[in-house]
């Protein structure tokens, strides 16, 4: 799945026997990943409880990414594999999309854009806004949540944000009681948050209801 070539050099460095596999065609990549020790992916390809019956040797999958949604875990426990990811590898980059959306969004940069494909140019910036003085709402204050915390608070965006951990504030930043009460407060809301049960439909229609006319 496109890993890059500074990380297969750095393996062989390493002294490992590096070999790549294409996961996107048929299943024929699982025989070969099977007779690995050590299984490195990213977030599409699917590791199931049948693929870690057939792997004899493996010792450990690594997930370059931030989740392992994709590792039958209890399976690969079972058979005694490690699985890891890596928490930080796009925690800025994901950021740093949130904000440029949530400035397109307040700019109506998407409106505009089309409007010019079009061949219309709209000078009025009716309904169109600065990001800064306006409440941004983070729910879920982990590790991306809080660094979109920083860049909205540098372009001077005041933040409120709710998690369902005891999550201490960093900055400017102040804690809701209630993922209502974020709701009810901000102008726009980002949502950081692990794929769970718990958080499957995390905002229905009674929430949105709270929310400010116009906000996003």
């Amino acid at each position: 799945e496109q890993v890059h070539e500074r990380a297969l050099q750095l393996l062989a460095h390493a002294g490992y026997d590096v070999r790549t596999i294409d996961a996107s065609g048929s299943g024929a990549w699982r025989d070969a990943a099977a007779d690995a020790h050590m299984v490195g992916l990213r977030s599409r390809t699917q590791l199931d409880a049948a693929f870690f019956q057939q792997a004899e040797r493996l010792w450990a999958v690594g997930c370059f990414c931030i989740g392992t949604d994709q590792v039958d875990l209890a399976a690969a426990a079972a058979k005694g594999v490690a699985v890891f990811n890596a928490p930080f590898s796009n925690t800025r980059s994901v950021a740093e999309k949130t904000i440029a959306e949530i400035i397109a969004l307040h700019r109506k940069l998407f409106d505009r854009s089309a409007a010019l494909h079009r061949g219309e140019w709209t000078k009025s910036a009716e309904g169109a806004h600065e990001i800064r003085g306006r409440t941004l709402g983070i729910i879920g204050y982990g590790r991306i949540g809080s660094q979109v915390r920083v860049l909205a608070e540098a372009l001077g965006m005041r933040v409120l944000y709710y998690d369902t951990a005891n999550v201490l504030p960093m900055g400017n930043a102040r804690r809701a009681e209630s993922l209502d009460d974020v709701l009810g407060q901000a102008d726009c809301v980002t949502l950081h948050v692990p794929d769970a049960p718990a958080t499957r439909l995390l905002i229905k229609e009674h929430q949105l209801q709270r929310m400010k006319t116009g906000a996003l």
